[in-house]
């Protein structure tokens, strides 16, 4: 894949990712297909309690490195829950100005919720082909380790490791536009990587540092 259609790709996703209008706050509905949210009663210890907990997806994440170039490939997206975390409390209009799209923008691996009849391994080769642009057999991943996404979500994660290369790459990726994705594919060569995890604050979840943490800790003849 050349590299110039590839940043002309990320420069189209990055372009639709800042196109942020009308902004409103509102209540979850019952009937929505990525979250619900219960209060759980229980006695523990004794003790009558109630909790709330959310029910959202399993998932997949992956850490891709390419080894042609040896960098490793992540996504840039905008999150609404990330961008959510920035705005003023009780406010349902938004002043876009005063809170731009570049406040929900992260960094992250390769990741995609488990919503189909198939293995994980299938599901994140699927990820890997439709953001990343990547055709890899399933052979090549390796499973790491499975782990609460979040300690207040009810949901597990399933982290993968793939090594790709420069033929390997069949399109410039970008998510499955029918279903609204847009993702900008970036590519971080270990010093690059290592200055971002230098940061103050890093625009990153918890599922990204875990996989580049591994990776610099089991990949040591890379790093």
């Amino acid at each position: 894949m050349n590299v110039t259609i590839q940043d002309e790709r990320n420069q189209i996703a990055r372009k639709k990712m800042l196109d942020l209008h009308d902004v409103r706050v509102g209540k979850v509905p019952q009937d929505s297909p990525w979250l619900r949210s219960v209060r759980l009663h229980y006695t523990h210890d004794g003790q009558s309690k109630n909790w709330d907990v959310i029910r959202i997806h399993d998932s997949v994440c992956i850490i891709v490195f390419n080894t042609s170039r040896k960098k490793l490939v992540f996504v840039r997206q905008f999150r609404p829950a990330v961008y959510y975390a920035s705005l003023p409390e009780n406010q349902e209009a938004i002043d876009i100005e005063r809170h731009p799209a570049t406040l929900g923008i992260t960094l992250e691996l390769c990741a995609g919720i488990v919503d189909k009849d198939k293995s994980l391994v299938e599901i994140a080769k699927e990820e890997l082909k439709e953001e990343c642009g990547y055709e890899a057999p399933t052979s090549s991943f390796k499973q790491i380790v499975t782990y609460l996404s979040s300690a207040s979500a009810s949901a597990k994660q399933t982290l993968f490791y793939v090594e790709v290369t420069d033929d390997m790459k069949i399109h410039p990726g970008g998510g499955d536009e029918s279903e609204g994705e847009v993702i900008e594919v970036v590519e971080l060569s270990i010093p690059e990587l290592k200055d971002y995890m230098r940061t103050k604050e890093v625009p990153s979840p918890s599922s990204f540092l875990h996989g580049v943490s591994w990776f610099l800790l089991n990949k040591s003849e890379y790093c």
